[in-house]
């Protein structure tokens, strides 16, 4: 799957958005990227899962597993792709743990997927919640690596594409000199 074909999938179904948006690091930025909306739309997850999964078949991945909420339809499709199960992790008093009955078996070879990758924060606490289980984090994949290639995570790691998508530590933005109000995506409220 080509750059060509995967951002003519982002543009049909909305995932690039512009303003003034409020990224999960903390940073701004003037372009979001709302995976969740190419989820809406079967056939066009599946495809990407299907290229993205190549990558891995030949790790013998146990498990797929996402930070919720961007990781959880994502890791169900990777985890079909590659035959493995699906869980997601999620928050709980601040840290990422494993509920609803989920476990990671000792050994277990894991894939962490995530939807947007900006500075792999949320990925990062998912391997060492997956390293407290003594587990093998086999490798990362993410739909759209916004760190434009420089987040390193320690294994194999792919995504289906690379953006440069400019962001901005708060106090360094210069889209808040403007009239552009901020915006934390997926709640719709403005900050300022």
């Amino acid at each position: 799957m080509n750059e060509e074909r995967i951002l003519g999938i982002f543009k049909q179904t909305g995932v690039l958005m512009e303003g003034h948006f409020l990224l999960t690091s903390g940073r701004h930025s003037d372009q979001y990227l709302q995976c969740a909306k190419v989820f809406q739309y079967p056939e066009y997850t599946e495809e990407l899962s299907i290229a993205l999964s190549k990558h891995f078949k030949n790790l013998k991945i146990d498990i797929v597993i996402g930070p919720a909420i961007g990781g959880i339809i994502f890791a169900y499709e990777m985890a079909r792709c590659l035959n493995a199960k699906a869980m997601f992790a999620e928050r709980q008093e601040g840290n990422m743990v494993l509920r609803r009955g989920f476990y990671i078996p000792e050994g277990a070879n894991i894939l962490i997927v995530e939807d947007v990758i900006t500075t792999g924060g949320s990925v990062k606490e998912v391997i060492e919640l997956v390293k407290g289980y003594k587990s093998n984090v086999a490798g990362v994949a993410t739909l759209v690596d916004r760190s434009n290639g420089t987040v390193e995570f320690g294994a194999e790691y792919r995504a289906a594409i690379t953006l440069d998508v400019k962001s901005y530590t708060p106090e360094n933005c210069p889209i808040c000199k403007s009239d552009i109000p901020l915006v934390k995506p997926g709640s719709r409220s403005f900050l300022r």
